[in-house]
């Protein structure tokens, strides 16, 4: 009774082990996958061992038995899978003229095994993807599969003594498994009143099937299984003598092998899993749904790597390429501090002083307005012009003196004016070099301007860009002097901003 209690509580534990691995685990890969589905079987059964005289074949005393299974199926890749199979069948035999090597006697024996039950877990192999690939037989699966269980079976059989030299002539013998006098070699379960044997026994198949839809399958399965006993049939070779009982219930081995019994059957699967589609003509689209695993290849659902020519990657650059900036946005032709695409005047002298339009300035004059008409000190409009250096110097020329020095006037007029000083260099030198070099520049303007007198030193900005910020081709000697320049801005203390590009640290 415990050891009853123990296999049931074993079959239960693996059925939830697997429900459990069902919703918990997905095949591991780039794309889901469905891997699980359930498969109906039925078919006939055939007995193989001693009493057996007919395969898949009515006779008088024999007829054609069947069965049905079910069994839940685990694909783990597109090779390998494990299922869990269960049957409920009916097996039968007969033998003319059976001698029992013991009293000499031949009987005529027919024996009925009226509904065995059998569960195994098998693992499968996809034969036809292992030898052929996946781009040919795409829609058929051959399945090997070989796996192990437990058989519960009770069998009743009928003997009738043949030996017409026999003073037991005629009569006819009852013998049945799992009796008070057969032996419980393998134990025995008790089920609604009667008694089964229980064996181990190995499962070994081949299965056919055909993908029909992204749903069902349709086949073809053949199992043999090998069962650890020669009293599936209650017979054991020639040592069986049905009249005496001798030799049925014995340990002995004689020549004949262990019993078996096979199945063929028409297999009909259910394949499990969310938005099921199937592949057509081979083609797969991973947007479409979920392939199963059975079935599908997964590197199939992993997109080519594209790998564009030459040709390919310059008409990609030509079709992303943004629209040409007007080259007057970031060209100075005069110097001035305007770009041409708003210099209202492009041609001003070097050294000019001119509005936010380009157009030139009489600084004299604005001072001496300023003065004469007594204007607003919060009062200021927009000044640039330029002071050259000579080559790797940083030493402020006279005629920039003047002009830095009508700059303190004005600035100290306006009080609401900034100034933003920009030093650039030429190009005839290392970044590096030409950096420090512009920020000098700026430096000895801005000390230029304090000593000679600006009020209040923090309206001055400065910043430098080395060679970064030409205005003209460093190619020209006329060139090479317009970029060895501080940019000199007089704007609005509200228009005021920093004009280091994003990341600068100069």
């Amino acid at each position: 009774m415990k050891r009853k209690n123990l296999y049931v509580a074993f079959i239960c534990f693996s059925l939830l082990s697997l429900n459990t691995f069902a919703q918990n685990r997905t095949y591991e890969g780039p794309n889901k996958m469905n891997t699980w589905s359930i498969t109906g079987y039925g078919g006939i059964t055939k007995f193989f061992g001693d009493i057996k005289e007919y395969d898949f074949k009515r006779s008088n005393n024999e007829k054609l038995t069947g069965g049905w299974g079910l069994s839940i199926n685990k694909q783990l890749s597109p090779l390998f899978g494990v299922q869990i199979v269960g049957y409920n069948g009916q097996l039968q035999g007969s033998k003319q003229g059976h001698m029992s090597r013991i009293t000499g006697d031949s009987y005529d024996v027919v024996f009925n095994s009226p509904s065995f039950v059998q569960v195994t877990i098998d693992g499968t192999l996809n034969v036809n993807r292992l030898l052929f690939g996946y781009k040919k037989l795409r829609r058929w699966k051959v399945d090997a599969h070989l796996g192990a269980g437990i058989i519960y079976y009770h069998t009743d059989l009928t003997a009738t003594n043949t030996n017409p030299r026999s003073e037991f002539f005629g009569n006819t013998y009852e013998v049945s498994t799992n009796t008070d006098a057969s032996s419980k070699t393998a134990g025995k379960w008790e089920r609604n009143g009667s008694t089964y044997t229980r064996e181990w026994v190995v499962p070994a198949g081949l299965a056919v099937h055909y993908e029909l839809t992204p749903r069902f399958d349709l086949g073809l399965d053949f199992t043999y299984n090998y069962v650890n006993t020669e009293k599936l049939d209650a017979t054991v070779g020639g040592l069986s003598d049905y009249r005496t009982q001798t030799g049925i219930w014995t340990f002995a081995k004689d020549d004949s092998k262990n019993d078996g019994w096979g199945m063929a059957s028409i297999a009909l699967t259910y394949k499990l899993g969310k938005n099921a589609v199937m592949a057509k003509k081979g083609k797969y689209d991973a947007g479409s749904g979920r392939y199963h695993l059975r079935w599908a290849n997964p590197q199939s659902l992993i997109p080519v790597p594209y790998n564009p020519t030459m040709e390919d990657a310059d008409s990609i650059a030509k079709a992303n390429m943004p629209k040409p900036v007007d080259p007057r946005l970031y060209t100075d032709s005069d110097g001035d501090g305007v770009a041409d695409l708003f210099d209202k005047e492009p041609n001003t002298p070097i050294g000019s002083i001119v509005s936010g339009g380009g157009v030139a300035m009489d600084l004299d004059k604005i001072i001496r307005d300023a003065i004469k008409n007594n204007l607003p000190k919060d009062e200021c409009e927009a000044l640039f012009s330029n002071i050259e250096f000579d080559t790797d110097k940083a030493i402020i020329r006279n005629p920039s003196k003047e002009t830095l020095s009508k700059v303190v006037e004005l600035l100290n007029m306006r009080t609401n004016c900034r100034i933003v000083l920009v030093g650039h260099t030429d190009a005839r030198a290392s970044d590096a070099y030409n950096v420090s070099l512009s920020r000098r520049r700026v430096d000895a303007a801005k000390r230029f301007l304090i000593r000679a007198g600006i009020t209040d030193p923090s309206r001055i900005i400065v910043e430098h860009y080395g060679e970064y910020r030409p205005i003209a081709e460093n190619t020209t000697v006329e060139g090479l002097q317009s970029n060895r320049r501080v940019e000199i801005k007089i704007l609005p203390n509200n228009t005021i901003r920093s004009t280091y590009p994003a990341g600068f640290r100069p």
